[in-house]
């Protein structure tokens, strides 16, 4: 299924480029606006080491177990439908967060957000490709980049805001972006057209969904993305409380170094997916990630204090995994059932990976009373995306049995 190449970019599919810009603009908010705020909450709300540990390993938990259950989802109704769902959820969370009263409230509230994002992560990919199948490559590009820029503004903005209206506010008005997002696709629904006539979801062929569990690309791309997700939700988890232990500074240049971490996810969210189809060996994108990555640990390891800004946009940079994996979603399915199959595949088995980096960081850090193991422990995980890189390298498509 395609369209006609020199179809214009926005020819009657106005409301869904509006849609899919703003539905990623959501699904990382919720991730980093908690953590620079972190110590405040506590003060209201007393959170122990372990909890900080769990609420950051939600994120991967949810985004894995709800990414599992969005193809069935979707085979029962229709993608708009599910994605409008998934804000209403995303919506809600926000809020219970923001006007939390006990521990559980907080968790109930991030578990109901990340479980919105969860499907919303699934549904962005088979979205592009049924919408701008002629431009799969430009549109993953902008709504990639796009969460960058969701991911990097809340530890930007979360210690201002929590001095100037408290730490309520600073997490409850994220959901302001949830209500913006759901307006295009209820547009979209009431006007009983999908802007894209004939473009209807193929059931995926049974043989291909059968064929994940054993299929190299699917499993090569599951530990691409889950690398990316284990570092990610590591760093948004603890990466502040690190680098005021180990550099001395203060919980907003914690913070804003946390937004560093995540700007960096700007460029990569950029240029990846429109060079990675014209690369012939994807490969190298992924050795490069896991250079950064190991150059990044090493500088906090060994010299935290020296250049914190460059150590932390190294790791920053390691992330580029996770454009390009949801290119290669698309660039390695022929039809949008298939990519959200493999969509769902990915990022489910991606997450349950990273959702052990939150906790294994936090785990190692109570056992020794440091950060040296927790270090070590990602510069040795980041080195098994090597073989996963050569995987991914072939050309072959998941229809073909790749």
């Amino acid at each position: 299924m395609t369209a006609p190449a020199n179809r214009a970019l926005l020819a009657g599919r106005v409301l869904a480029f509006v849609g899919i810009v703003l539905v990623a603009a959501n699904l990382r908010t919720a991730v980093a606006a908690l953590s620079p705020i972190v110590g405040r909450v506590s003060a209201e709300i007393p959170l122990s080491a372990v909890v900080i540990g769990l609420l950051g390993a939600l994120p991967p938990i949810c985004f894995a177990v709800f990414g599992i259950f969005t193809p069935m989802l979707v085979r029962r109704s229709r993608l708009e439908i599910v994605l409008i769902g998934c804000l209403v959820a995303i919506v809600l969370g926000h809020l219970l967060r923001g006007f939390a009263g006990s521990v559980g409230i907080l968790v109930l509230g991030s578990v109901l957000t990340f479980a919105g994002i969860g499907v919303g992560n699934v549904l962005l990919p088979p979205l592009v490709k049924k919408y701008f199948p002629d431009r799969v490559g430009l549109l993953t590009a902008l709504y990639v980049t796009t969460m960058s820029v969701s991911t990097f503004v809340p530890p930007l903005v979360a210690v201002p805001v929590a001095d100037a209206a408290g730490w309520r506010l600073s997490l409850a008005m994220w959901a302001v972006v949830g209500v913006l997002a759901l307006m295009p696709w209820a547009g979209i629904l009431l006007r009983g057209s999908s802007q894209n006539p004939g473009a209807g979801v193929e059931d995926v062929r049974a043989d291909v969904a059968r064929s994940l569990w054993r299929s190299p690309l699917a499993w090569a791309l599951a530990v691409v993305f889950g690398l990316s997700s284990l570092n990610a939700y590591a760093m948004f988890a603890w990466l502040p409380v690190l680098l005021e232990e180990l550099t001395g500074v203060s919980d907003a240049t914690a913070g804003s170094l946390l937004a560093v971490f995540a700007f960096m996810g700007f460029p990569a969210g950029l240029l990846i997916p429109l060079i990675a189809g014209r690369m012939r060996n994807v490969a190298l994108l992924v050795y490069l990630a896991v250079a950064l990555f190991i150059a990044g640990y090493l500088g906090l390891l060994l010299a935290p204090a020296a250049l914190p800004g460059l150590w932390v946009g190294l790791v920053g940079l390691g992330p580029i995994l996770f454009p390009l994996a949801l290119v290669l979603i698309n660039l390695r399915t022929r039809t949008h059932a298939s990519a959200i199959a493999l969509s769902g595949f990915v990022q489910s088995m991606g997450y349950f990976f990273g959702a052990a980096g939150p906790l294994a960081f936090g785990i190692l850090y109570a056992i020794t009373g440091g950060w040296t193991a927790s270090l070590i422990l990602m510069i040795v995980l980041a080195l098994g995306g090597i073989g996963a890189g050569a995987v991914v390298a072939r050309g072959r498509m998941l229809e073909d049995g790749a």
